[in-house]
């Protein structure tokens, strides 16, 4: 068993115009003074780290490191999340999803397919440099719009949809595997890759290629009603990516999964600040730690309600408090004697 590492935070939805939330040192005095341990660092944010810099400059990237830990504090994973969407992206999304592109390729499907795919091989590289084995993003979506199918899905549709998926994605992993580092795919609705037959699907469709990982983040399986904990023991050995956020599933007469096109805060499922939700995380962190998952315990704060300032003050915390020391050894130990093989014979009346 091992103890999960933490508590960290997702910088991404913190990022703002107005200091600290403007700039490196910023960030990291505040989650440093909040009680963080790690950051998780989004890579289209150009003012926490120049990526292409990071893949070419050994130096840069050093000097990154050393200036996060001058803080107290790790770097746990970078992110490609929004890159990483526009790897596979149906025509359906486009003028949505161009907002997570470079000016100059809006309007350009192809040219910003080549750009994500160049982007996300980047953050391989920079990875290895900062001395990191596991990377956060999403896999896109060509099949989502599918998902709950009217007309119906005509035969080999999905088998297509995922063999092309793995396609643009095979290349990413091959740079990964040469440089030694997971790609954890957030399990996450709107993505292609949304539970657990959709990443056996991919895994499947990629030859099971080795840095095909899971970022677990419970809160999307509440959402889906689908059992968070027992997809822990199907998984737990691709689980390389830990996302501790909360939600909540309240269906009424009126509205359920699918969310009657309401606002988050009206919606029958939405995401909660850490404790607020009904994610059972001590059952989580206790499953982690027992199948020995080496994940740092990273808040990716997401909620309709509570502030993001008071949401990240309690959040440190909230993941202290549920981060369980493995024990290295058993508790009946004391009980034990020396044991040889004739003792066992006599044991069994041999």
């Amino acid at each position: 068993m091992k103890t999960i590492k933490g508590p960290a935070v997702f910088l991404a939805q913190f990022v703002d115009n107005k200091a600290p939330f403007n700039s490196l040192d910023g960030m990291c005095k505040w989650a440093s003074d909040l009680g963080y341990k790690g950051i998780q660092i989004p890579t289209w944010e150009n003012f926490l780290i120049d990526l292409d810099l990071a893949s070419e400059s050994q130096t840069y990237c050093d000097e990154l490191k050393g200036k996060i830990n001058s803080y107290g504090l790790e770097i746990t994973e970078l992110s490609t999340h929004l890159q990483g969407q526009l790897v596979a992206v149906h025509p359906a999304y486009d003028l949505m999803f161009d907002n997570f592109a470079p000016e100059a390729l809006k309007g350009n499907p192809k040219a910003r397919t080549e750009w994500a795919v160049d982007t996300v091989k980047k953050a391989a590289i920079a990875s290895k440099r900062l001395g990191l084995n596991a990377h956060a993003t999403f896999s896109g979506a060509l099949l989502w719009h599918t998902f709950h199918p009217w007309p119906q899905r005509p035969p080999g549709l999905v088998e297509m949809g995922f063999e092309e998926l793995a396609k643009r994605w095979l290349p990413i992993l091959n740079v990964f595997d040469e440089n030694g580092v997971d790609v954890c795919y957030e399990v996450h609705p709107g993505e292609d890759i949304h539970d657990g037959d959709t990443f056996e699907r991919f895994l499947e469709a990629t030859g099971n290629h080795k840095r095909v990982n899971i970022l677990y983040d419970p809160s999307h399986f509440v959402l889906q009603q689908l059992d968070y904990i027992e997809y822990i023991d199907h998984y737990h050995e691709f689980i390389k990516s830990f996302h501790v956020k909360d939600s909540e599933f309240n269906p009424t007469g009126k509205k359920g999964a699918f969310g009657g096109y309401n606002n988050w805060s009206e919606r029958a499922g939405r995401y909660r600040s850490l404790g607020d939700g009904q994610v059972d995380f001590k059952k989580i962190f206790s499953k982690l730690t027992q199948y020995g998952c080496d994940v740092w315990a990273v808040m990716e704060w997401e909620c309709c309600i509570k502030s993001p300032e008071q949401g990240a003050r309690e959040g440190a915390p909230f993941i202290q408090r549920h981060i369980i020391e493995a024990t290295e050894k058993a508790f009946d130990d004391f009980a034990g004697a020396e044991i040889d093989q004739k003792t066992l014979k006599n044991i069994l009346g041999l």
